[in-house]
């Protein structure tokens, strides 16, 4: 599937995927006014400012870090970390943003011999930027998939060298709290239940917890409390069942949100399309 190389049209949004090489999904943004809420992708997401100015904010170690982007900048989000990268009030930006199917990029750098980075990372460097240019002209030419998809392994690979991360090894990733059990059975039942609607009360007796002391660790592990989390889990769904060609309305549906204008007000807030210009955009 193959998809031009520039953006010319202001406020346009451009996506790049291919089901004989479904690892990986790109989007080009140009002049874009297009806001979203702090979420998350079960992907690594690697992100490029082309223009204008934005402000990335992401959680570590339990606060809020926000950094201001110019051209050129470049972010590496490991896959469930919450994040949001916006333009400054009144302002536009274009951007370019590419996911990686998470497991397949660990495969790559231990292949390589590599440590997998762990972190949220930030850099102004010039050669990663020229790392995302060059890989998004491949994705979005006619060149074959076996072409892509080189392309996308020395990209891996190349950027994590380019972000100076040989140092990180297998290990905690250093953002956040430590893991915690009761946690984690509260995660595995939202990925497990996603579509059902999930009483506050229940997740807590899963935990262990009160209501309110579930609420107050979770957001300090995740960034969001656990009914955010699970729409986030849904969206996540939605992409892949967009892409896979079903309707909005009976995705809407198969994910348990409450409405059609539901589903698609939480698709805007953290894809920033609605779902049926998701669709036609790839």
């Amino acid at each position: 599937m193959a998809a031009r190389a520039t953006i010319s049209q202001p406020g346009l949004s451009r996506f790049w995927f291919d089901p004989a090489l479904p690892v990986v999904e790109s989007r080009r943004a140009c002049d874009s006014q297009a806001a979203y809420l702090p979420h998350t992708h079960p992907t690594l997401s690697v992100g490029a400012v082309d223009g204008g100015a934005s402000v990335f904010s992401h959680d570590r170690r339990n606060a809020r870090h926000d950094t201001r982007l110019a051209p050129g900048a470049v972010v590496w989000v490991p896959a469930g970390c919450v994040h949001a990268c916006n333009p400054v009030p009144d302002g536009r930006w274009s951007y370019q943003m590419i996911h990686v199917d998470a497991a397949w990029a660990d495969a790559v750098l231990d292949e390589a011999g590599r440590g997998r980075v762990r972190r949220v990372h930030v850099t102004a460097d010039a050669t990663p930027y020229a790392l995302v240019c060059a890989l998004n002209a491949t994705l979005f030419s006619d060149a074959d998939v076996a072409e892509k998809e080189a392309a996308l392994v020395a990209f891996v690979g190349d950027m994590q060298g380019g972000l100076g991360q040989d140092r990180l090894r297998h290990g905690t990733p250093d953002d956040g709290p430590p893991a915690d059990a009761r946690l984690d059975r509260v995660t595995a039942l939202l990925h497990d239940r996603h579509g059902d609607v999930l009483p506050l009360a229940e997740l807590a007796g899963v935990a262990g917890m009160s209501r309110y002391q579930l609420i107050r660790h979770f957001r300090a592990r995740f960034g969001m409390t656990p009914h955010a989390f699970q729409i986030d889990i849904r969206i996540q769904h939605a992409r892949r069942l967009l892409r896979r060609g079903d309707a909005p309305a009976d995705v809407a549906q198969q994910l348990g949100f409450a409405d059609q204008s539901h589903f698609h007000r939480a698709f805007r807030q953290r894809v920033a399309l609605t779902p049926r210009a998701y669709q036609r955009a790839g």
